[in-house]
């Protein structure tokens, strides 16, 4: 093996280890746990003034901001994860198509060798001596013949050789630019998953400012404001002509779904164990034998559209005008979805929050 062969196989080699490195599953994917800030009541020794509901809903508004916030980063950080993969992939298939080339290359050059050296050997004197001193006339012009043969051989295996050289010339200016996008994608991973953590980390500090009775009083109005959403969207009679006959594939992604319920939401997290909302569809559509894409905006912007008056559960609704949260659709104005942080995957009212838009990814 040829120390060129050695050291392009060596360099294939770190490429694939590299890329094996950035792209390892579940390295990336822990949500950060800050330290809870004390509860200012709990510190001080004169009583503190209640929160009044008015105060509170400020918090829940402000509350909604923030997640909201991070949702849209942490999609951004699962289309950089989605990216990566897939430039990651390109990057082992060209180390190996440049090991093959140059296997390939070194293979030509032999042979090339070899020609010439054959030709050299059956020089000598000049066609027309050798024709005069031949006793066989006919053997003579057979050979020549061959070595005519033998010439065109060789002009074959260099223009093979000059293919083969300018293939590797093009997988290696491929190979770095694939290294390159993948180095951007990185550093875009890198500045959502610090959005992600900078509005949790908020969020979190903001709830924890409350008193125990406080963070009841917030839930309720939580649960308020999606109920009056969701009896909004029920009272404009969206359910009286719904299909609600789910497809094969759309009743096994409804299955999937339904058996996640209880489990925590972990942005980025595609399960077993957690998931964030594009993680649980992406998820339970692939379960029913259908790749989706990975993340909500995505599936909004690939999957084919439906009128919300003609949804079918497995279907997937989409919250928000920018794409940035979504569910399945279940039947009877139902929803399965992963809400946020500090939320289980959980039944809701499909109205419970603002519909973008319904897809199908069975259509």
């Amino acid at each position: 093996m040829g120390s060129g062969k050695r050291g392009l196989i060596a360099s294939a080699v770190i490429v694939v280890c590299a890329v094996t490195a950035l792209a390892a599953p579940g390295t990336a994917f822990a949500a950060p746990t800050p330290t809870p800030t004390p509860s200012p009541g709990a510190s001080s020794a004169s009583p503190r003034t209640p929160v009044s509901n008015k105060d509170l809903e400020e918090v829940r508004q402000r509350l909604e901001k923030l997640y909201h916030a991070a949702a849209v980063a942490t999609d951004e950080y699962n289309a950089a994860e989605e990216a990566a993969q897939k430039q990651s992939a390109e990057i082992v298939e060209l180390a190996k198509r440049i090991v093959k080339g140059q296997e390939r290359l070194a293979e030509l050059r032999k042979r090339a060798g070899a020609a010439a050296a054959a030709q050299y050997r059956a020089g000598g004197l000049p066609d027309e001596a050798k024709l005069m001193l031949s006793d066989d006339p006919q053997e003579f012009l057979d050979g020549a013949g061959r070595v005519l043969q033998g010439e065109r051989a060789t002009k074959g295996l260099l223009g093979e050789m000059t293919r083969t050289q300018q293939d590797l010339e093009q997988y290696a200016k491929d190979a770095s630019a694939q290294w390159q996008k993948l180095e951007a994608g990185r550093k875009a991973k890198a500045a959502a998953q610090k959005k992600i953590e900078k509005q949790i980390k908020a969020a979190e500090q903001l709830e924890s400012q409350l008193e125990k009775e406080e963070r009841e009083r917030l839930a309720e109005l939580e649960e308020e404001a999606a109920y009056q959403a969701q009896t909004a969207w029920l009272d404009s009679g969206i359910l009286k002509d719904l299909d609600t006959k789910a497809s094969e594939q759309g009743r096994k992604a409804v299955e999937y779904a339904t058996a996640q319920l209880g489990k925590p939401y972990e942005w980025g997290a595609e399960g077993p164990k957690t998931y964030d909302c594009s993680g649980l569809t992406s998820q339970a559509w692939a379960s029913a034998g259908s790749g989706i894409p990975r993340t909500s905006q995505e599936q909004w912007k690939q999957l084919k559209r439906i009128d919300v008056a003609d949804m079918r559960p497995g279907d997937l609704i989409l919250y928000n005008d920018d794409a940035s949260h979504v569910a399945l659709y279940i039947g009877d104005g139902a929803i399965i979805h992963a809400p946020r942080p500090g939320r289980t995957v959980t039944v809701a009212g499909a109205g419970s929050m603002p519909i973008l838009g319904v897809v199908r990814p069975d259509a």
